[in-house]
């Protein structure tokens, strides 16, 4: 096994992608020195193939150990499996995986194929084939497993199905291939050919298109693609169309592409002779392989991996020793690669950049779903072992701080903007901000957050709800803005700098941002050429700039800001001393030193946060603990470190998380301890406190000093350990000394060392023991242990009430919050804690125990009128109001009536109880119901109220409209009906409320004439306004004419009908003059009473507009025929003045005297010496048209008797 260094590089473009660390870390030795070829690790079972000359053909398998104390990258490898499989002769050229069926499949340079299956954990043959004309180039399974497609290097291509049967095959005549790929949905096949240039088929062999082939350039198409691979999607993409079509030539040219027909591929020249190149298995990276020819060095070529994001951001470059590098494979989880060096494999670890960060006991880390488009990130609260998960779109980084973290996000408004998002530890985002700068770097503090680009700055002090609460003296001016922005080449002084504007502020710089860190006190920003520039916070201002011999990749600052810790981009950790000053050669004062250590291969580190001269940090595979620069000795792990407090560093396993991150257990987090800890909890158990306390003298910290108070304690030494409290301020552990050592009995010291160290049952059992049950209850009311309370006090002798009910009461609550209601009851009914039982009791539905609830209550009690809201919000009016009632709350009564519409109870409440207000309540709710528009409800609730005239004129209106709208004639006469009966039921009120009146005659007139002008409607007719007080049943008696007319008509009543449409003319102002007067025209013809029926159309003549000649058409043809004379003319005497009128006239000429119209036929009763009158509307007809029947033909009510 051999280790060796690597040499990483950043990775901060649009994702935060790529590597930490990749280092070659095992090797595999091939017998004989077989040379290899090829190399394929199966990403789903972790088998690794291997072909070579001679025929070699191995399968290989590496798991880890049983050691289950060491996990992930860090655990040692065994190899499982070592099978080799016969069969070849020749040199392998190809071998390839199909992981859906657990298939191999490998060719040699003589065109023998074989297909490899597993059986009983060992490799057989399961098919062969041997074409014996061409050398095998390429060949591949499509993403489901189901075809391989096999090219040959003289044109032939096959296509076959898992189960080894040919789908198609063709000769491609003229084209020397060179290696083939399935698209990922297998709807089409590129091939590679011999001079360059890469073609792509259908699945079923048809011609598409030459691929755009242009990171060649000038070059032309002589190179040789060595890669052709094409990731399939199947773990997620980077982001929404990324390039995922990578082509590599062997002069070291390669291009990245989104589809086929992309005109716009990412262009990379790496620099070497390239022999293979494969995706890792989320699309993330692609991994070349090759040789880099090293100028000045002897003339040495050396074998390199280099790898890439999508986009062509290089990330690392991995040294491999050896003479030549043929192939590569990338691991299930791209946790590792296996290179084919020579007659070895070697194995590189590699470590990801996960985005991911950790405060407040909470781990934030991302992953991606083939299903979504955006980035999934998940808040893991380790301590409870919960998780919430947030999906957020464009997401670039993240960093964390104190409670909070802040996530950059770009937008996809097509603003340009990006987002800083200040989130809490259940990911609800708590704070946000747009910025104009894209966030490549990203730091926080507890208040600040800092973000950075290639050429600017940017400061934003954000608030958080803890924040928002803090006292502010009004009028006081803020020093400190919220945000600020500057460019890396300015130099503020912190008092109101304004250095450029507009685009110069946004000028790009020759020497661009790399990394930035930042603590409470001051802002540190690396730049690519190794200078840093250090920030005095909050006023940022340019206090120092410091020249480092390398590249910053990460910094990070100790817990009081002298320290600063450098990982260049080689993995190489180095520390620079920010606050001492030094000279040149020529004298002059020089800030800052860089310290004599160096450790190379670091991949993360974290400062201790109450030690500024301890850190632990990850080199390789294992983790070093260091103070004041001496390390301990290591140990192995390959957790990402969180944090280092109280000597214990937190770490967690990310590479497991990524295994399954929908669902992170606790086995993946890591707690470790420095060897100072280690050794002191040694000598406490193995030696001596004394000798403990020595140890802990020459190496002190609060952590050891509280370990040995804790021992001494356990061990009755209360010297020893009051000084260990003393030594560590732990003030209540003093108390806790001082306390025990006034007790005398040692059973009840035991018992509260116990307790101390939370053995709460084992110090329940001691006191017990002395029979101190009252201090054994105490302690578990303390802890909030209300169940063990309970039993306590039940097998006392002597037990306490009040103790007995808070107990129960806690009890009760405790089931309350977990919505066990029925549980709650039980114990809420024994405490008498009225006011949760009614909470039980409402969320139980249980309306029948909350009204005997209500009925025990006493008179007053401040838990009624909750008791009657909870019966007001299910509608329960009657028990509502009892509640109400109960505590003399007469008005709220009256409310819940109507708010539940039952107006009859509210007004009878108001009555009884003498309530003014009512009125305006009332009407306050019939305006609302009238805005909504339901004018039927407000109808009915002004009557239900007594407010009639109201209700009147509502159905006035909606008559009137029903008119208008020409509705059924009969819908229309019942609603005039109705308002004329309710008019005519308030006027009977008010009359018997003017014999009751103790005032007079006239004011009680007065008052009728008040009330009755609130009920105005407008009615058109001879342009004047009609009271409906006055007449109302004008509306109703048009309607029954019309109905009536319209009747009689029909059954042939012809003169009847006339008469009864000539009456109809008194109410033009209530129905259309056209219909009656078209009435009148049709009745007066079929009557043969021309003149009647020429007066007619002179006056729908008069007033029709559009019909106007139609109407002279028809008189015209009418009275061509026809002279314009009444037929017959009946005649009757005027019972005043014996004046002989028309029959149809209701006014005598003569006299003025009035007939009233019979309601039965239409006609004027001129003889009322035999007329009947109606009782409820006081309409009349002759008596002789009345005795066959038994309502009123206008009101409909019954007739008693005639």
């Amino acid at each position: 096994m051999y280790f060796l260094g690597a040499l990483p590089i950043s990775s901060n473009l649009r994702f935060k992608l790529g590597l930490i660390l990749c280092e070659a870390r095992q090797e595999i030795a091939i017998p004989n020195n077989t040379r290899l070829r090829c190399v394929g690790w199966n990403k789903d079972q972790g088998y690794i193939a291997c072909g070579g000359d001679d025929g070699l053909l191995k399968v290989l398998k590496l798991e880890a150990g049983k050691d289950t104390k060491v996990k992930g990258l860090a655990a040692p490898s065994n190899l499982s499996m070592n099978q080799t499989l016969d069969g070849h002769t020749g040199t392998i050229q190809v071998v390839t995986w199909n992981e859906s069926h657990q298939k191999l499949t490998s060719s040699d340079q003589s065109g023998l194929i074989i297909v490899w299956m597993l059986y009983k954990g060992s490799w057989y043959e399961e098919m062969i084939n041997n074409r014996n004309k061409s050398v095998v180039r390429g060949m591949a399974w499509n993403s489901e497993g189901q075809k391989i497609c096999i090219v040959y290097e003289d044109g032939a291509v096959i296509v076959g199905s898992v189960d080894g049967n040919r789908i198609w095959g063709k000769e491609l005549k003229g084209q020397h291939l060179m290696g083939v790929e399935w698209s990922p949905d297998s709807r089409l096949l590129l091939f590679s050919l011999h001079n360059g240039e890469v073609h792509v088929y259908d699945n079923t062999g048809g011609f598409v298109s030459r691929l755009n082939i242009q990171c060649l350039g000038s070059m032309g198409l002589g190179a040789m693609v060595v890669g052709l691979t094409w990731y399939n999607g199947r773990n997620g993409y980077v982001e929404p169309d990324c390039p995922t079509l990578a082509i590599c030539y062997d002069n070291g040219r390669m291009q990245i592409m989104r589809n086929e027909s992309d005109d716009m591929p990412v262009l990379i020249d790496t620099g070497m002779s390239v022999c293979a190149c494969q995706w890792n298995h989320n699309g993330y990276v692609i991994a070349v392989a090759g040789t880099l020819h090293l100028s000045g060095m002897g003339e040495k070529d050396c074998n390199v991996v280099q790898f890439y994001t999508p986009f062509g951001e290089h990330l690392r470059t991995l040294k491999v020793p050896g003479k030549e590098i043929t192939a590569c494979s990338w691991e299930g989880g791209s946790l590792r690669i296996a290179l084919a060096v020579d007659s070895f494999i070697y194995f590189a670890n590699i470590r990801p950049d996960y985005r991911w960060c950790f405060f407040a006991n909470t781990v934030v880390y991302t992953y991606t779903k083939p299903e979504r488009t955006e980035t999934c990130v998940t808040f893991w609260d380790t301590r409870n072992n919960e998780h919430f998960i947030k999906h957020i779109k464009y997401l670039m980084g993240m960093a964390s701080s104190g409670e909070h973290c802040v996530l950059a996000v770009r937008t996809d408004d097509g603003s340009g903007q990006f987002g800083l998002i200040i989130c809490n530890a259940i990911g609800t985002p708590v704070d946000s901000k747009y910025i104009d700068i894209e966030p490549h770097y990203l730091t926080m503090t507890s208040s600040y957050v800092f973000a950075a680009s290639k050429e600017n700055f940017y400061i934003w002090h954000f608030k958080t709800p803890k924040a928002h609460t803090s006292i502010e003296v009004p009028g006081s001016v803020k020093v400190d803005r919220q945000e600020r922005l500057y460019h890396i080449d300015d130099t503020p002084t912190g008092v109101n700098d304004v250095f450029r504007e507009g685009d110069k502020l946004f000028e790009a710089t020759s020497d661009p941002v790399c990394c930035l860190t930042a603590s409470e006190r001051i802002l540190v920003i690396g730049r690519e050429s190794g200078a840093l520039q250090r920030y005095a916070l909050p006023h940022v201002a340019l206090t120092a700039r410091y020249t480092l011999p390398c590249r910053p990749h990460r910094l990070a600052l100790n817990c009081n800001s002298t320290r600063l810790a450098i990982v260049d981009i080689t993995g190489l950790l180095t520390f620079l001393d920010l606050d001492t000053r030094t000279s040149d050669n020529n004298g002059k004062e020089i800030m800052g030193s860089i310290l004599k250590f160096e450790r190379k291969d670091v991949w993360d580190m974290c400062w201790a946060l109450d030690n500024p001269e301890l850190f632990a940090m990850m080199e390789k595979t294992r983790m070093y603990v260091f103070r004041n620069m001496d390390p301990e000795e290591p140990i192995a792990s390959s957790g990402y470190l969180c944090s280092f407090q109280d000597l214990e560093i937190r770490a967690v396993l990310l590479d497991e998380v990524m295994r399954e991150p929908e669902a992170p257990t606790t086995d993946h987090l890591l707690t470790l301890e420095v060897k100072s800890l280690r050794d002191t909890r040694d000598l406490l158990e193995k030696v001596s406190i004394k000798d403990a306390a020595a140890f802990i003298d020459e190496n002190p910290h609060p952590r050891l000093w509280r370990l040995l108070a804790e021992a001494a304690l356990e061990k009755q030494d209360l010297k020893n350990a009051e000084a260990a409290f003393v030594r560590c301020k732990d003030y209540p552990g003093i108390q806790l000394v001082k306390r025990i050592s006034n007790i005398q009995n040692e059973a009840l010291r035991k018992a509260e060392v116990a307790a101390y160290f939370k053995d709460f049952d084992e110090a329940e059992r001691l006191y017990l023991e002395v029979d101190r049950r009252d201090v054994a209850i105490a302690l578990r009311r303390k802890l909030g242990d209300w169940f063990r309370v309970v039993q306590l006090l039940k097998s006392s002798s002597s037990g306490d009430d009040l103790k007995m009910e808070e107990a129960l009461n806690n009890i009760g609550h405790y089931y309350a919050d977990r919505h066990k209601w029925d549980d709650a009851v039980k114990h809420f009914e024994p405490a008498h804690n009225h006011e949760m039982l009614a909470i039980c009791y409402y969320q139980l539905e249980d309306f029948g125990a909350l009204e005997s609830l209500v009925r025990s209550l006493p008179d007053n009690s401040t838990l009624l009128p909750a008791i009657a809201d909870m019966f007001t919000s299910v509608g329960m009016s009657q028990q509502a109001v009892a509640a109400f009632m109960k505590c003399s709350r007469v008005k709220s009564a009256i409310d819940t009536c109507v708010a539940l519409n039952q107006w009859h109870e509210a007004v009878e409440l108001a009555k009884q109880h003498n309530v003014t207000e009512i009125s305006a309540l009332l009407a306050r709710y019939a305006s609302h119901l009238l805005e909504k528009g339901n004018r039927l409800q407000a109808i009915e609730l002004y009557r239900k109220a007594d407010k009639l005239l109201d209700a009147a004129k509502l159905l006035y209106e909606i008559a009137d409209e029903e008119g208008k709208k020409k509705s059924r004639p009969l819908r229309v006469k019942k609603l005039y009906l109705l308002a004329a009966q309710l008019v005519q039921e308030h006027n009977a009120k008010m009359k018997t409320a003017m014999k009751d009146a103790s005032g007079s005659r006239s004011a009680a007139l007065m008052g009728l004439f008040d009330d009755g002008m609130s009920g105005t409607v407008n009615v058109e007719e001879g342009g004047t306004q009609t009271n409906f007080l006055d007449n109302p049943w004008k509306g109703a008696e048009a309607y029954h004419f019309f109905l009536l007319a319209q009747r009689q008509l029909y059954e042939g009543y012809v003169d009847a009908a006339m008469k009864t449409c000539l009456h109809m003319r008194e109410y033009e102002g209530i129905l259309d003059p056209e219909d009656i007067y078209s009435l009148l025209a049709l009745a007066s013809c079929a009557n043969r009473a021309f003149a009647t029926c020429s007066r007619a159309f002179i006056k729908l003549e008069s007033l029709s507009g559009t019909k106007k000649e139609a109407y002279e058409d028809l008189a015209m043809n009418i009275f061509m025929k026809y002279s314009p004379k009444d037929s017959r003319s009946n005649r009757a005497e005027c019972t005043n003045c014996e004046t002989m009128i028309p029959d149809w006239i209701s006014i005598c000429p003569s006299c003025n005297n009035r007939f009233a119209t019979c309601i039965v036929t239409g006609r004027p009763i001129m003889d009322t010496s035999s007329v009947w009158t109606c009782k409820s509307c006081k309409h009349s007809a002759m008596e002789q048209d009345m005795t066959m029947r038994s309502h009123c033909p206008l009101c409909h009510s019954v007739i008693s008797s005639h």
